[in-house]
């Protein structure tokens, strides 16, 4: 198994209504993270990367889906894995980097 790089563990912030209200809420961020990934891993990569303290990590993996293109085409959305991260009370993330 090839070993990953900081950099390679988060691959994008998830942007939607729920992580929206998990970040003004309790403080919690979205990210799609690489399948190999373990927990660790991840709170190292975003401590690095973002100069936060993590708290606590989560991870869910979604499952493939089938989607529809046109009336008889199919295509397959690979499976991907999100993580939740708890950051330490007063830190903040530029998720849109502004």
């Amino acid at each position: 198994m090839p070993e990953l790089h900081l950099y390679d563990v988060i691959r994008r912030p998830v942007v939607t209504e729920k992580s929206q209200r998990l970040t003004d809420e309790h403080n919690v961020y979205v990210f799609e993270v690489d399948m190999r990934a373990n927990k660790p891993l991840i709170k190292e990569a975003v401590e690095a990367i973002f100069d936060v303290d993590v708290i606590k990590v989560r991870t869910a993996i979604m499952p493939a889906k089938r989607g529809r293109r046109l009336r008889k085409t199919y295509i397959r959305k690979k499976a991907w894995k999100k993580a939740y991260v708890t950051v330490a009370p007063g830190q903040k993330i530029d998720v849109y980097g502004t």
